[in-house]
């Protein structure tokens, strides 16, 4: 509408877009709306508190490398294992584009081969073979490669008699493999076994946000401890596919960490900011080591001394007693 005859306050201002900045030149982001207090928070102040709100305790997302940063003793250097393995199309698959080219997009984005990062780390002054999913590369699925490195890892750890830890964020099994990633989960399994079994050492379980599909239906429920971060996901199928196929409406809360400990599903429910002071006290109870001071060097004194905020609940049988 043109604006000829009209005083200035009633005319109207032609829109003109402004073209964004060239990547690198953009002003960093500060803030970050928490999805749960809706709430902004400073970015550095999610930082120092390892990507939780600290406003109402929301956990954001945790970077593979972060996490086992924060996992293993300071000023050790942790030794990684077979990086080099990377995910083949054996199948030829397409779906919206082909697998191959996923693969490409996954390697690009996130700088390595496959969803797993697996290392040998010291945590509370013990040797352990620790992984950990990355759910940037194609939502932390596990196809064959990754299947091989968890194997891989609880082998290494029945060789050299060490504990295993794995901290997951999967969707599940690779629907681009086929047959070939459900088969990662006897796989694993079956290795997992033989650790426990054969060479009688301790396998924590950490479930994060989300643990879905054959990762939840195989090793990661399988841990001597399972323990997971609050209002985590943590299922099979997901609510939706189930309340359409037995036609139910599911209760309030259903698959989450404290829906799953409430039922006896897991053994614990740990804020991140406790998760190493944990699994250190752990770790040494289930190996028959010296208990540490909560000032020790190796233990997180905060950590030490707040403990999981949850624990598995007594029957109520034995609460009347």
């Amino acid at each position: 509408m043109s604006n000829e005859g009209r005083r200035w306050f009633e005319q109207r201002k032609e829109f003109v877009g402004r073209a964004r900045p060239a990547e690198g030149q953009d002003t960093p982001d500060l803030l970050t709306r928490c999805p749960s207090c809706n709430e902004p928070v400073y970015n550095e102040a999610l930082a120092e508190n390892k990507q939780v709100c600290p406003l109402c305790g929301h956990h954001f997302r945790l970077g593979a490398m972060k996490r086992l940063e924060l996992l293993c003793d300071p000023d050790t250097t942790p030794v990684h294992h077979d990086d080099a393995l990377a995910p083949v199309d054996a199948l030829g698959f397409v779906d919206s584009k082909p697998y191959g080219k996923r693969i490409e997009v996954a390697r690009s984005k996130t700088g390595r081969n496959d969803a797993f990062v697996s290392i040998t780390g010291r945590v509370g002054g013990i040797d352990c073979e620790i992984g950990c999913f990355d759910f940037r590369y194609m939502g932390g699925s596990m196809g064959s490669v990754v299947g091989e490195l968890i194997t891989r890892l609880f082998e290494r750890a029945a060789e050299h008699e060490r504990p295993a830890i794995v901290i997951s964020a999967s969707g599940g099994a690779r629907m681009q493999e086929g047959v070939l990633s459900l088969m990662q989960m006897a796989k694993t399994c079956a290795a997992l076994a033989r650790l426990q079994d054969e060479a009688g050492m301790p396998y924590i379980s950490v479930l994060t946000h989300p643990t879905t599909g054959g990762v939840a239906a195989s090793f990661s429920m399988l841990g001597d401890l399972i323990i997971a971060e609050p209002e985590a996901l943590i299922g099979f199928a997901g609510p939706r596919v189930i309340e359409q196929t037995i036609g139910q409406q599911l209760p309030e809360g259903f698959q989450t960490s404290e829906y799953l400990l409430e039922h006896g599903m897991i053994d614990l429910i740990v804020p991140r900011d406790q998760l190493r002071g944990t699994i250190v006290r752990v770790l040494r109870q289930m190996l028959k080591l010296d208990s540490l001071e909560v000032d020790d060097a190796l233990v997180d004194r905060d950590a030490a001394a707040g403990g999981p905020v949850h624990a598995k609940p007594a029957s109520s049988a034995g609460t009347e007693a």
